[in-house]
């Protein structure tokens, strides 16, 4: 069986859509062979930046012949429409045959169609494969219609087998195939012909093209900590970079050079940013200081200096760079040290974060009361809650945050600390935009917990209330993070934030917001009306009761009666006219895009989150169905003793008689038209194990209770296993439908119970088997 070799020869391929790019290769002409025919024993692809491999092992010769039997028209059919039959089959009438069948006689054709060699088959897909390539940008150049990444400039496509190699014929906009490369663009330029994966992986090696991204990215990171050992530093382990960077180089050359004595007090993060994203340098620390005091640079060649010219040339830039950063950082310190943050916040009234949810300012004010309110909670102090999100966001007014974006927060801690603010509050400028991902650490300081939830908290309710909800696969504005975010906050810090308060607070604050902004409506109010009424100051469920009260019923139209009502709560008629407005919008927010909606979402999130953990979603299912669960801590305690019961032997038994205790029971119910859901007495119990039953019932009942009220899931699932022999033993010694209507009603009162004591643990009814 013949090798398959293909080479994709370009100007440099961008070092992001390399690894993407080969295995796009990879499946397009794997998947298009195996659809035409030719199966093959195993396929691997690599890149370098101005080439994209293929090489295939134990690929067929020819394509296998195909029969294939197709039924047509009847005997005696139309001929028009046997004729469009014999076309589509490619036959002729006589090819036909006719077979008895139970609707009549019909024709069948038998076609066949023979194989075909496999050079022809391949230069068919690899067409096809570069013609419709998937690269997220493409160019066309000179005046063919061929898209590639860049200039495509040779194809080498060979088949090898034990006599030699064969050339696939093939030609693409003048391209034509062939069996020749090239070696490195300077250090051998020269062709290179080849017959086969391992003469071709070879003599690339000899022409400085290391071929494997994996085997550039192994040279370079040895290369690189060994130089850093010898001088009693470490290197900035960074995976991303070392990937981009092995894209960059064909034969990588590791480098490494000194950095200025005037930029080593820059914050070691700045030093590295500037490094990584302007010039692709690794970071050399020292491990005694911390401080980042030399990079490392990878070379695509070797030089009769040793590489001195390039370093001189690359410390040139990184000086230019870096003292931008001097500059900047220093010009930031002279702000915060001589007028606090105060500048930058003004700054951000002219932000705008959102159009339908105002400035980054206005933000800020949203934050800073959620973080207060959310503060006991988390046992953080409520003032230094509050201050910690008003400069939480400052420095992105700052010009080092506006050179370097993704310093955002870290260099707000370096600025509060400079500033003198409370280490607290410093440390909360950095972590109130934790966690960001999956494998990010979550802030465990009271005063960072509160205003990351704030921040996450504000987005969310935001975002719903001006109906911006993720819908599929499309979350633009990262809905899904910020509520995992919440989700990790409060269950690794095992907080008990009740959701639905959470989320009330912080559709309170956009309520306000959207109510100063619409008082020209006829009103001629202030702002300071709207404060007045603010969801702290005034009791919510008291406003909403009196509120449908007044549309309901006899005090419908009652306007005084209305007066008195809000008299109760102190408010002057304007204030009373602001507050139906008020109640209204805020009636409108929970029940269309507010409290259920979202915590549903949160709900929909934390399946996500404990799935990953091994909690099987039916458990879940089981656990967000009760009370409570609001309550994410509680929830997860709940669940994760669920799940442990579910695993041990009562636990499926235990789940067996219920549903059966269930099932007959809502039978029952629905046949007799009533509730059987009281009223079972021992006295009529005619068996032991029906007496033993009732006694189980009670004891588990009040253990379970307590258990449960104590959140010790544990122990009330230990009491519900206790009820496992007594309900088996009831099932095989007794017969609920008992033909004495008294018994049997008891009987069914007391399923009823078994469903109820159950109950009080998770709906057992949602868990599957």
């Amino acid at each position: 069986m013949p090798d398959l070799l293909i080479e994709l020869f370009s100007e440099e391929i961008p070092a992001r859509m390399q690894a993407r790019a080969a295995e796009d290769l990879k499946k397009r002409m794997t998947d298009g062979l195996v659809e035409a025919g030719l199966t093959y024993a195993g396929a691997h692809a690599l890149s370098t930046p101005r080439r994209l491999t293929l090489a295939m092992e134990g690929l067929l010769e020819h394509s296998p012949t195909v029969r294939e039997e197709r039924k047509g028209p009847k005997v005696g059919a139309p001929d028009k429409a046997i004729e469009g039959f014999l076309r589509g089959a490619g036959l002729t009438r006589d090819q036909l045959e006719e077979r008895d069948t139970p609707k009549g006689a019909v024709y069948f054709a038998t076609i066949e169609k023979p194989g075909r060699p496999a050079a022809e088959i391949i230069a068919e897909v690899l067409e096809d494969t570069i013609r419709n390539f998937p690269w997220s940008k493409s160019m066309r150049w000179g005046t063919g219609s061929l898209r590639w990444v860049r200039p495509l400039q040779s194809i080498l496509c060979i088949l090898s087998k034990e006599d030699g190699a064969e050339v696939v014929p093939l030609d693409i906009d003048g391209i034509a195939s062939g069996n020749t490369t090239y070696g490195h663009r300077f250090m051998a330029p020269d062709q290179i012909t080849v017959t086969g994966f391992d003469d071709y992986a070879a003599k690339l090696k000899r022409a400085h093209v290391v071929l494997d991204p994996a085997e550039r990215e192994a040279a370079i990171w040895q290369e690189a900590t060994n130089q850093a050992f010898a001088s009693g530093l470490e290197v900035v382990e960074d995976k991303g970079l070392l990937a981009e960077v092995a894209g960059l180089v064909e034969w990588p050359v590791v480098l490494m050079g000194a950095i200025d004595d005037e930029f080593l007090a820059l914050p070691p993060e700045v030093l590295q940013t500037s490094m990584k994203e302007h010039q692709k340098f690794f970071s050399v620390r020292n491990p005694k200081t911390g401080r980042i005091e030399k990079f490392i640079t990878v070379a695509n060649r070797e030089t009769a200096d040793n590489g001195a010219t390039i370093l001189a040339g690359n410390q040139k830039v990184l000086s230019a760079r870096l003292a931008d950063a001097k500059f900047f950082w220093e010009n930031d310190l002279r702000t915060v040290t001589e007028h606090g943050f105060e500048p930058w916040v003004a700054k951000l009234g002219n932000v705008t974060f959102h159009n339908k949810l105002g400035t980054q300012a206005a933000r800020i004010d949203r934050i800073a009361a959620l973080a207060r309110e959310i503060a006991p909670v988390v046992g953080a102090d409520a003032d230094l809650a509050e201050q910690a999100a008003r400069v939480a966001k400052a420095d992105l007014s700052s010009e080092m945050v506006y050179e370097f974006p993704e310093l955002q927060g870290l260099i707000g801690r370096y600025y509060a600390e400079a500033a003198g603010l409370p280490q607290d509050v410093a440390n909360a400028c950095e972590a109130h935009y934790s966690p960001l991902g999956p494998s990010d650490d979550v802030p465990t300081e009271p005063v960072s917990v509160a205003v990351a939830l704030a921040d996450k908290l504000d987005t969310l309710t935001g975002f719903w209330a001006i109906d911006e909800k993720p819908t599929g696969s499309k979350d633009p504005f990262a809905l899904r993070r910020a509520a995992l975010g919440v989700i990790r906050l409060v269950l690794g810090n095992e907080k008990k934030l009740n959701m639905n308060d959470a989320l009330r607070w912080g559709f309170a604050a956009h309520m306000y917001e959207q109510t100063t902004l619409s008082i020209a409506d006829g009103f001629a109010h202030d702002k300071e009306v709207a404060k007045a009424l603010r969801i702290k100051e005034v009791d919510v469920e008291r406003i909403r009761e009196k509120y449908s009260k007044i549309h309901e019923g006899d005090l419908a139209g009652s306007a005084s009666r209305e007066r008195a009502l809000y008299a109760e709560l102190g408010l002057d008629d304007d204030q009373s006219n602001e507050l139906k407005r008020v109640v209204s919008i805020m009636h409108f927010f929970n029940e269309v895009f507010g409290l259920p909606n979202l915590l549903s979402f949160f709900h929909d999130r934390l399946k996500v989150f404990l799935r990953d953990q091994g909690i099987r979603h039916d458990v879940i299912d089981a656990c967000i169905a009760m009370d409570g669960n609001d309550d994410l801590t509680l929830l997860v305690k709940r669940a994760r003793a669920l799940e442990d019961f579910m695993a041990s032997d009562d636990g499926p038994n235990l789940l067996q008689g219920f549903k059966r205790a269930n099932n007959i029971l809502a039978q029952a119910e629905e046949k007799d038209g009533v509730e059987y859901s009281y009223g079972a007495d021992k006295k009529f119990a005619e068996d032991d194990s029906e007496i033993a039953l009732f006694d189980a019932l009670a004891s588990s009942e009040g253990a379970i209770s307590s258990a449960i009220g104590a959140e010790d899931f544990a122990a009330a699932m230990g009491s519900m296993a206790a009820l496992r022999a007594p309900v088996d033993a009831f099932f095989e010694a007794v017969q609920v439908n008992s033909d004495n209507e008294v018994v049997r009603r008891n009987r069914l009162n007391l399923l009823s119970q078994i469903r109820k004591v159950c109950g009080q643990v998770a709906d057992l009814t949602r868990i599957e088997g």
